[in-house]
């Protein structure tokens, strides 16, 4: 896991939120089992949904649990809608408890399917657009990118979404 300057970490959780394999399962390993204690209490999270948990031992004040669509690389147009609501929810809960820097992990793309270049679209549009609606409320939105096929993706997508001038 890579530490840097965040107050959120938001994560790709199966429906249970009890933690997995992939993102999710190293996020409640390193956040230590108050996090999968905590995560029993709330009574799962359904997709396109996100809750909120304390960080425990990760170097996050919070982290955010967004549930993605299977779409096994074949994505719907309602798990479209699903993807684009992983981020919406979650940038509503971290403005909601006033957590200004946040980090989203590639949601739906890894063992869910979701094709990458698909979902860097949807990530990216939303944010734009939850940026646009809320300007003064994020000090800093990072995505986290684990294959250098995905690093790839944003880095040729991003400027479609956030132009310099």
């Amino acid at each position: 896991m890579h530490y840097c300057d965040i107050l959120v970490l938001m994560g790709k959780a199966n429906k249970s939120l009890l933690g997995g394999g992939g993102v999710d399962g190293c996020i409640h390993d390193a956040a230590g089992p108050l996090l999968k204690l905590e995560c029993s209490t709330l009574n799962g999270c359904d997709t396109g949904e996100a809750k909120i948990t304390c960080g425990y031992l990760l170097p996050a004040k919070s982290v955010i649990h967004a549930v993605g669509p299977v779409a096994r690389g074949a994505p719907e147009p309602s798990d479209q809608e699903e993807l684009k609501n992983c981020y919406k929810n979650s940038l509503r809960l971290a403005e909601e408890n006033k957590l200004r820097s946040v980090a989203f992990p590639c949601i739906a793309t890894g063992i869910y399917g979701y094709p990458s270049e698909d979902a860097a679209d949807v990530a990216l549009n939303t944010i734009r657009n939850c940026l646009e609606e809320s300007p003064d409320k994020f000090d800093r939105v990072i995505i986290c990118v684990f294959l250098k096929k995905d690093e790839d993706i944003y880095l040729q997508k991003f400027p479609e979404y956030f132009p310099l001038a």
